[in-house]
């Protein structure tokens, strides 16, 4: 069948119609595969800033020298990822003190992030 266009010289054909696609399982997978990596990437975070701490804490209960760049970059990390609960314990043994003040970060990372990444996750 030859269908002609109402403007002379061109022809149109005839398409087949396109199926109705629904947003179905395609969709659906994408979705979730976005919130896992989404979801991994919180807890990545979380858990590098809380290593971070739990890493100056080891270097320092073992008196790990101050002067080596290496120390000061954790220790420097550490002090900024913790600077909202800097002075929270202030009892008399710096060990105990150390260990509570950026103990208590690293524990609320992994909390807060490991919360957050299930709730993205559906769980």
């Amino acid at each position: 069948m030859n269908n002609t266009d109402p403007v002379s010289g061109y022809q149109s054909y005839d398409q087949p119609p396109q199926p109705y696609q629904q947003p179905g399982p395609d969709r659906f997978a994408r979705n979730q595969d976005t919130a896992r990596r989404a979801a991994l990437a919180v807890c990545t975070i979380a858990d590098v800033a809380a290593g971070l701490l739990g890493l100056w804490i080891v270097l320092y209960m073992l008196d790990a020298n101050q002067a080596n760049p290496f120390v000061e970059f954790v220790h420097g990390t550490a002090d900024w990822l913790s600077g909202w609960a800097q002075g929270i314990f202030t009892m008399d043994a710096e060990g105990l003190r150390v260990a509570l003040n950026y103990g208590l970060p690293a524990v609320m990372y992994l909390l807060i992030g490991h919360g957050i990444a299930a709730r993205i996750n559906g769980a």
